[in-house]
């Protein structure tokens, strides 16, 4: 079913927010007081902690070598590795072919209009449980739930034969898309402010390199191995097990962001902006029984303080609008490759390549927009109108080709386009916010855009509602984007003329020179120093002279 084959780009994009610490090192440089450390995929939150110099200033010195760097190394091969082996689900980029094929011999439009929409409302539905148990329980038993949720998707796969298993499948699938945040969340918890820029780079890798050897995997053993779909996600089901051995082995943080915050801070974590916020509050007291005093009130309260910034507003907007009708592409995009390229072989099915491309232009494009350096106040709405203008004219030429390399050309430049504003609206938002702020930002905008999607889904794809076949959704999406497109146009062109306009009231800006000409006049000044230092010692032997007129005369 589509929303499983396009399983390997959603888990690639991880949220944005995830991230990006490892894609953006020029935007680190730019935000050196904070470092942000994001958590994405779709869950798409993200942490902002201080920066290592000044984390370092808060912790004690230690003589002699680091104690806790010996365990500290093995934190980060472990996690890293079962962040790397629970992406490794090589039939998952092929699970639309199989469920239309004749394994299931599901009808498209089963497929959908009743199957791929459960997904994005059984994710609306766990989003903020899962957020908040994630917290409480200390991130390890909702990544074992993660692991034991992506093995009963491959078991009903694999059992399932109607489309209530396989709304079922939907279900579990969104408990482990809700369920990335503690993977990224929890690898932070572990070790000192400090190292927190490194992990991010670490598990980020281990990520981006589990999505891409799992598409690559799958091709290869589609294409040149002639593995049949069904043998494929045998294999997948067998590494998804020992991925949930891995995740039995976890280690159990002893704090977490909001609700175990008790824990004594003596591996140097940095104060708490909460603390900042309610600084009656001890760190063994509980709050104030006022509902002014609850942790949840006080945040909601700071954050709306700082949503006058019109930047956090603009990238919050477009986090929430961009994202929705991107994750519906994403969701759809392989059931319109079967319409484009309807195949019984399954060795000219080429959906692992596609989705592997994409992961990889996505890291690529990532990484680059670390090193875009404009004026982001300015030209920031100029930029996203030119994004969604390349995304409208992909998801038209998706709609429009009947060229299946076209096709997944256009989907592998679509998420590209996409992958390079995640990094450059996670740091504008969460560059002049505390940790906890920053992941109550990326929550609520994670948030807005399912409910967006949602509404989407119900009116476009159920067949509850217009229930059009997929062709003529992504006819709908690119009207939706070209919608954007004129509206961030407007927008930019509005800011862009307020510029001028306000340029031509200020005064003239100083004359440019070259640097020979700086010099030049550099020595003319000095000269010009030296010659009126000496005019006040001249000034009173002429006034001498007037005087001494005046007795001559008399």
């Amino acid at each position: 079913m589509s929303a499983r084959g396009n399983c390997p780009q959603r888990s690639c994009v991880l949220s944005p927010a995830e991230t990006l610490v490892l894609e953006s090192p020029g935007l680190w440089r730019r935000h050196a007081r904070n470092v942000i450390v994001l958590s994405g995929a779709a869950g798409g939150l993200g942490s902002m902690v201080p920066s290592s110099q000044a984390a370092e200033k808060q912790m004690p010195a230690e003589p002699g070598p680091d104690p806790e760097l010996k365990s500290w190394r093995c934190l980060v091969f472990y996690l890293c590795f079962y962040g790397f082996m629970v992406q490794l689900r090589p039939g998952e980029s092929f699970i639309t072919p199989y469920l239309l094929g004749p394994d299931k011999n599901f009808t498209r439009e089963q497929v959908t209009n009743e199957i791929t929409p459960v997904l994005s409302y059984s994710y609306l539905a766990v989003l903020v449980p899962i957020f908040l148990l994630t917290d409480y329980l200390r991130y390890t038993p909702v990544l074992v739930l993660q692991s034991l949720s992506y093995v009963s998707v491959w078991l009903l796969l694999w059992l399932g034969r109607s489309v209530l298993h396989m709304q079922l499948m939907e279900l579990f699938y969104s408990v482990t898309m809700a369920a990335r945040i503690a993977y990224s969340s929890y690898i932070f918890s572990l070790v000192r402010p400090a190292r927190y820029q490194r992990m991010a780079g670490h598990s980020r890798a281990a990520t981006l390199l589990g999505v891409f050897t799992s598409s690559v995997l799958g091709q290869l053993l589609v294409s040149a191995g002639g593995v049949s779909f069904s043998t494929l996600n045998f294999v997948s089901l067998g590494l998804l097990a020992f991925s949930l051995v891995l995740a039995l082995f976890l280690k159990r943080p002893r704090r977490s962001l909001f609700f175990n915050r008790d824990a004594p801070v003596c591996r140097g974590a940095a104060p708490s902006e909460l603390g900042r916020m309610n600084p009656d509050a001890g760190p063994g007291r509980a709050p104030r029984g006022a509902w002014r005093d609850w942790t949840l009130v006080r945040m909601l309260w700071e954050l709306g303080r700082n949503l006058r910034s019109p930047q956090l507003r603009l990238w919050s907007l477009w986090w929430v609008f961009n994202s929705a009708a991107y994750y519906l592409v994403v969701y759809y995009v392989h059931i319109l490759w079967n319409v484009v390229h309807p195949t019984t072989d399954s060795t000219s099915v080429y959906n692992g390549g596609a989705d592997a491309a994409s992961t990889l232009l996505g890291a690529i494009t990532s990484f680059s927009a670390g090193f875009v350096k404009i004026h982001w106040a300015l030209w920031a709405k100029l930029v996203i109108a030119g994004v969604t203008a390349l995304q409208a004219m992909l998801v038209f030429l998706m709609y429009s080709t009947s060229n299946i390399w076209l096709c997944y050309l256009a989907f592998v430049l679509f998420r590209g386009a996409y992958q390079f504003l995640v990094p450059i609206a996670t740091f504008q938002i969460a560059s002049s916010l505390s940790k906890e702020l920053c992941a109550l930002v990326f929550g609520v905008n994670t948030f807005l855009a399912t409910v967006l999607k949602t509404i989407i889904t119900l009116i476009v794809s159920d067949k509850r509602g217009l229930g059009l076949p997929v062709h003529s959704q992504f006819l709908v999406y690119f009207v939706y984007f070209l919608v954007l497109f004129g509206v961030y146009l407007l927008g930019a062109m509005l800011v862009v003329l307020q510029h001028f306009q306000a340029s031509r009231r200020a005064p003239p800006p100083p004359e440019l020179r070259s640097p020979a000409e700086e010099k030049a006049m550099q020595v003319l000044s000095e000269q010009d120093g030296g010659l009126s230092s000496l005019q006040p010692e001249a000034l009173p032997l002429a006034s001498q002279e007037q005087n001494q007129q005046p007795e001559a005369k008399a």
